[in-house]
């Protein structure tokens, strides 16, 4: 099993910030990503890690980045550590495998979300919306009859905000416009379904139903850039398709063993979390590495 890396310290370029996940650093005009194997389950970090996390993120990245390269740029320079700055190669045990240096990007402070399926907080919402006779959130109106989890009609663009200390709230598109411009959205809106629908339709040839995903995007010199991680078991819901049930919540390839842990603590979701046991450790490490496998054929 990996070694579980829950912080960096490189001293030769200075720290850019350290978020829930990753520790970034600035090297002029590129950054360094280096994804650790911190966990956030409700907006708070976990006193331990899961082991070998951050490559997960990090590989199924570089997959994605390669895969949907004629759908729309991305940010990646390299994840070679032999190409990085020399002074980084003295770091190379931390850096192999969980690590990118990618162009500095002017970032688009909005999630691009993109559902397939209706879940999570759009879910929740509906449910609200219907205690007071309506089908419609956000500007969108869902079918009456629609359940839990069930394909949507058409994928939806359901921005939110994007907030560093990850309580993002969903907005409508009218919303985003005012915020970005009408420009920038309607490119936002475009890219994030039709990479969606590239990864999604791929994904299903592999046993796996990407519910729904954020993307993140910026410019670089003028140029429409995806940025930050994509298609990993963080930023989406995959869930496998020989299990799904329309009308219920999914288990799914990601931290879920986790949040039902938690939930069953009683823990009241505020700093410090609960210590995780090794066998929830254990079973979150094995569904990010399943769906690594499954959709890159590589762990």
């Amino acid at each position: 099993m990996d070694e579980i890396l829950l912080t960096t310290d490189i001293k030769e370029f200075p720290l850019s910030r350290r978020g829930k996940v990753r520790d970034i650093y600035d090297l002029g005009d590129n950054l360094l990503f280096i994804a650790s194997d911190r966990i956030s389950v409700f907006d708070v970090v976990m006193p331990n890690g899961i082991p070998g996390k951050g490559k997960v993120l990090t590989q199924m990245s570089l997959f994605w980045f390669d895969l949907l390269k004629d759908v729309v740029d991305n940010h990646l320079v390299t994840a070679d550590v032999d190409e990085y700055p020399k002074e980084l190669r003295a770091y190379r045990t931390q850096l192999d495998g969980r690590s990118m240096i990618v162009t500095k990007a002017d970032r688009i402070d909005v999630e691009c979300i993109v559902r397939g399926y209706i879940s999570g907080s759009m879910w929740k919402e509906l449910l609200k919306a219907r205690q007071n006779d309506s089908n419609e959130v956000h500007g969108f109106s869902f079918p009456p009859g629609l359940q839990e989890s069930e394909k949507l009609p058409e994928s939806l663009f359901t921005p939110s905000t994007k907030s560093d200390d990850g309580h993002d709230e969903n907005i409508s598109f009218a919303a985003m416009v005012e915020q970005v411009g009408s420009e920038t959205a309607e490119l936002c809106r475009e890219k994030s379904i039709a990479v969606y629908t590239r990864a999604a339709d791929y994904a299903l040839t592999k046993g796996i139903i990407i519910a729904d995903t954020k993307f993140e995007f910026g410019f670089k010199d003028g140029k429409f850039i995806l940025i930050d991680e994509v298609l990993s078991p963080d930023s989406s819901r995959f869930w496998p398709v020989d299990k799904y049930e329309i009308g219920k919540s999914q288990p799914s390839f990601d931290k879920q063993p986790i949040r039902d842990y938690l939930d069953e603590t009683g823990w009241d979701k505020a700093p410090p979390a609960p210590e995780l046991p090794a066998e929830v450790v254990a079973a979150s490490a094995e569904r990010y590495r399943t769906a690594q496998r499954l959709l890159t054929g590589k762990v």
